[in-house]
């Protein structure tokens, strides 16, 4: 999950705010491995939108059921890094120069996450609203 307000300095920063912020300030940014690492990044307001249609379901197989919710495609960490970085550069183009540096890969990582929403989909509805393009749109506004 990601959206605006994370801090990219806390002791659990996610990488979208870290991110931005490295880019915002003219780097460094760290990418783990070759950066076609993927995951399935997914914007707050498709959290909110399933938590709404779970508390406001009508289906009796709906509740008590654990549900994954994300956004249910892939993106890759170096497209992820473009995405940010071309943000940035509208309203700053010095964060044109700004390349990623590449680290080892983490012990353990997963190379490839997809998470299954199908179960959401069926019982509740849910529909995300919000592509990880649209998502970091709206995080840039926060962010910037």
């Amino acid at each position: 999950m990601f959206g605006p307000r994370q801090d990219p300095n806390g002791a659990y920063a996610a990488v979208i705010p870290k991110w931005f912020a490295g880019i915002l300030a003219g780097g460094p940014v760290y990418i783990h491995g070759d950066g076609e690492t993927s995951r399935d990044f997914c914007y707050i307001d498709n959290c909110v939108q399933a938590n709404i249609l779970t508390a406001t379901t009508e289906n009796p197989d709906a509740p008590v059921q654990v549900y994954n919710v994300a956004f249910g495609r892939r993106t890759t960490l170096n497209q992820l890094f473009q995405s940010i970085q071309a943000l940035v550069v509208k309203t700053k183009p010095e964060a044109a120069a700004v390349k990623p540096i590449d680290r080892d890969f983490r012990p353990g990582d997963v190379r490839h996450s997809l998470a299954d929403i199908g179960k959401a989909e069926k019982l509740l509805g849910y529909q995300p609203h919000f592509s990880v393009r649209d998502g970091l749109e709206l995080a840039a506004k926060w962010y910037l």
